[in-house]
């Protein structure tokens, strides 16, 4: 059986696709009634000459949602008369573009900076071309990913697959980001539970830099650099948490955060919509039992920040790239956090508190 999707225009303009489980049809036709003005957005980007990276300045956000009341939350259907952003009295998942972007909603190719023209670029700000997405995982106001039943988070998946395949195909986009903010420690501003997709304008600098260093290594060796890596932590064995058919987990040799787990399938593929319908099977089982295994460290819930890196959208990136999930949190002990100081937010030095096979084996033992 597929999983279907279909898109509606809230009352605004901007898109929203119902995507139902397993099975069933998704929302066949929505009634958005609110008055709404101008799309916000509408921001810049300005070029960093010293890192060579862009830099989103969005100050129509200061005024976006903050932790609402659950009976004013924007994320939970619209019934009883009351409104949000989701016109449908009952759904299973959706992904509706984001009321308060940090990009977008206009498209558009950003210049290619060259040491050259760099200079030019100063004192000139560029649109925030793009396009921010949420992904909500289920019209329940309470609980988390962790405690969908297994076929709402195969649907999830399916969405995560979707939109990455449309996105990577849209005017300008050079990257496209799904990742899932969890826990007000991290910053979340709505407690239903949700993920965010980005699709950039040009590469993330992390994704960057992790793309320079795949297509060099599989210029100099002829392997791939995520596939040598998982073979060599699969052997070592210490730091391995989980394995399937396809996917396997392990907390990374040189992790940065008291709490880092990588989700990586067996296979080199450059995103989620390149996985095969068993992939994405076993993907929303193994996903699922990695985030209640973080859950089960502590008496109350982990904030982590859950992250797809896939490659950027262009070919030479995508020959090399290889997708994962890395979950980090900056939990270190019951009551303890680590924030980025010195070392860590200045000079991009991390200094860890805990050691990677310390936290593979609470990992292990945390099994269901």
């Amino acid at each position: 059986m597929t999983i279907a999707h279909r898109t509606h225009h809230l009352a605004d303009g901007r898109e929203a696709v119902f995507f139902a489980d397993r099975g069933t049809e998704p929302v066949a036709q929505v009634s958005d009634r609110r008055p709404l003005g101008e799309r916000a957005g509408h921001g810049q980007v300005r070029f960093d000459r010293l890192t060579g990276e862009w830099v989103a300045v969005a100050a129509h956000r200061q005024t976006r949602t903050y932790l609402p009341p659950a009976d004013q939350c924007p994320l939970c259907p619209s019934v009883g008369g009351r409104e949000s952003e989701i016109p449908a009295a009952d759904f299973d998942v959706v992904v509706f573009e984001n009321r308060f972007p940090s990009l977008g909603p206009e498209l558009g190719a950003l210049p290619v900076p060259d040491p050259a023209g760099e200079r030019a670029l100063w004192g000139v700000p560029s649109p925030a071309y793009g396009r921010c997405e949420v992904v909500v995982f289920t019209p329940e106001h309470r609980g988390s990913f962790a405690d969908l039943a297994p076929e709402r988070a195969r649907t999830v998946v399916e969405a995560w697959a979707q939109r990455t395949e449309a996105l990577s195909g849209t005017t300008g986009i050079r990257h496209v980001f799904p990742f899932e903010n969890r826990g007000e420690q991290i910053g979340v501003t709505l407690h239903h539970p949700h993920g965010q997709i980005y699709a950039y304008p040009y590469p993330a600098p992390h994704a960057a830099r992790l793309a320079a260093r795949s297509r060099a290594h599989l210029q100099e060796t002829g392997r791939a650099l995520m596939g040598e890596v998982l073979a060599d932590e699969t052997a070592a064995g210490e730091r391995m948490v989980l394995a399937g058919e396809h996917f396997s987990a392990y907390v990374p040799y040189a992790a940065r955060w008291p709490l880092e787990v990588h989700l990586v399938p067996h296979r080199q593929v450059p995103d989620l919509a390149a996985l095969t319908g068993p992939e994405r099977d076993e993907l929303a089982v193994l996903y699922q039992d990695l985030v209640q295994r973080v859950d089960r460290l502590y008496t109350t819930p982990t904030p982590y920040i859950a992250a797809w890196h896939q490659a950027p959208v262009n070919a030479a990136d995508r020959a090399a790239g290889w997708l994962h999930l890395q979950l980090t949190s900056p939990r270190r002990a019951e009551d303890k956090l680590k924030f980025l100081a010195g070392s860590e937010a200045a000079m991009g030095a991390f200094i860890n508190d805990v050691t990677a096979e310390q936290t593979a084996a609470r990992l292990r033992e945390a099994a269901r």
